[in-house]
């Protein structure tokens, strides 16, 4: 058919756009977090940080699995079938990581404004 023809054409240069654009998005976290990092004199503890890169890479890597689910369209053997499952199943396994390190962060993060709260409430009763 002649859209399968194209479709075959097409499918590879769109997949390597998205692939693009996951690269650039981990590039720019990478650059934004640096900032960060400066700007807390390399405080590597620091929650945010890690949590915003952490953010980004997750979306980075859910632009990468789009990327591979469009080359399932060309497959035409089988072992690139297995090449590409294994790949789609090692970056949802790291997207999975990531998105449980978010929301440990987030909690962390969470917990830490809670106590500087709390801490603020009991120093002014504290004064009387």
């Amino acid at each position: 058919m002649i859209i399968e023809r194209y479709i075959i054409e097409i499918v590879p240069y769109i997949a390597s756009l998205i692939e693009i654009v996951g690269v650039l998005i981990i590039a720019w976290a990478c650059i934004q977090t640096v900032k960060l990092l400066i700007k807390s004199r390399f405080d590597t503890s620091n929650a945010h940080i890690k949590l915003e890169l952490a953010k980004a890479l997750a979306l980075a890597l859910e632009y990468k699995m789009a990327a591979e689910v469009l080359k399932t369209v060309v497959i035409r053997t089988l072992d690139e079938f297995f090449i590409l499952s294994a790949v789609i199943v090692l970056r949802v396994i790291l997207t999975g990581v990531i998105h449980w390190e978010i929301k440990v962060a987030s909690e962390d993060e969470e917990k830490a404004q809670r106590l500087a709260i709390l801490s603020e409430k009991k120093e002014p009763e504290e004064a009387l």
